[in-house]
């Protein structure tokens, strides 16, 4: 009977030793990958964008306006640094603008030209825009008087999805009193070496 316990004791250990490593990070992470329905909106060159543009490559997605004061452009300039400092070709940025009553094709064109013009910049009616970033996990809100300069609320964190089209991560942005909610540049490449490692990317 011990040599049976024994027996089954070292089988239990030895299992334990090829299991997977536990993925210790600050970013939340989907287990199983949340899946993202179909969904049909536009870049800034005026093509349609789809499910199948977030496959084949890892993707960084964010919400975000071109009047945006300072929440939007120092996002975009710290994925920048974070895409450099990687230096991993198939990974790319979305910029995903909640103002399509103000952004049009060539303004979000304009825009991400600044930053990279490799990175898209979707866009959509709300009707096509609400239902795709709730799937996503985020939330924006848009005053109803779209007149002048109005503000729009939303979600400062950086969603990652994997190569087969599914969210794989949330990045929270860093609040810090007197400072604008933006995701942390060091903590964010550390993550993402994680993730990607972890997940065969």
């Amino acid at each position: 009977m011990w040599r049976k316990l024994g027996a089954a004791a070292l089988f239990s250990v030895l299992l334990q030793g090829c299991s997977k490593p536990t993925l210790e990070v600050d970013a939340l992470v989907y287990e199983p990958a949340k899946v993202v329905k179909p969904f049909k909106l536009k870049n800034q060159h005026g093509n349609d964008v789809g499910v199948d543009d977030l496959k084949s490559q890892w993707d960084l997605l964010f919400l975000g306006y071109t009047s945006c004061p300072d929440v939007c452009p120092m996002t975009l300039a710290k994925l920048r640094q974070v895409e450099k400092k990687l230096a991993i070709e198939d990974i790319n940025v979305w910029f995903i603008s909640v103002d399509p009553n103000r952004d049009t094709a060539q303004k979000r064109l304009q825009y991400i030209n600044y930053f990279n013009p490799n990175y898209q910049a979707v866009s959509g009616p709300h009707k096509a825009l609400y239902p795709f970033v709730q799937n996503l996990g985020l939330i924006y809100a848009v005053t109803e008087e779209q007149t002048g300069d109005y503000l729009v609320d939303h979600s400062a964190s950086v969603v990652l999805v994997d190569p087969h089209g599914k969210i794989r991560a949330i990045f929270k942005p860093e609040f810090k009193a007197g400072s604008v909610p933006t995701i942390n540049t060091d903590t964010m490449i550390k993550d993402l070496k994680s993730i990607l490692s972890y997940y065969g990317g």
